[in-house]
């Protein structure tokens, strides 16, 4: 239970809330009674017509020119040198296993 000097200290924290209340609630009817002004909206000019142009019937391409190269030149084979020897692959050390210990029981 709260002590005889807070209760005063109480009362005044209760007052400030229900003042702070009643002006928040006046505050949002009046936001409510205003009649906000009618937005005016910019007039634009009509939209232009698009002429239509010609579709041709068909796509004709031009034939396609023939080319001539020259032959191409025979590479002489290349003997490449031989894989070198590896060495063995390392092995990769296993994590040992961690257990955490069991706690002793108390008597």
């Amino acid at each position: 239970m709260a002590s005889r000097a807070s209760v005063p200290s109480l009362a005044l924290l209760l007052a400030l809330l229900l003042s702070c209340a009643v002006m928040m609630s006046s505050a949002a009817r009046m936001l409510e009674e205003e009649e906000a002004p009618p937005k005016e909206e910019p007039e634009f000019p009509p939209h232009l017509t698009v002429p239509e142009f010609p579709v041709p019937e068909e796509h004709k391409l031009p034939p396609f020119p023939e080319v001539h190269l020259p032959p191409k030149p025979e590479l002489p084979e290349v003997e490449l040198p031989p894989k070198p020897e590896l060495p063995p692959k390392p092995e990769i050390p296993s994590i040992p296993e961690f257990h955490f210990p069991e706690p002793e029981a108390k008597p």
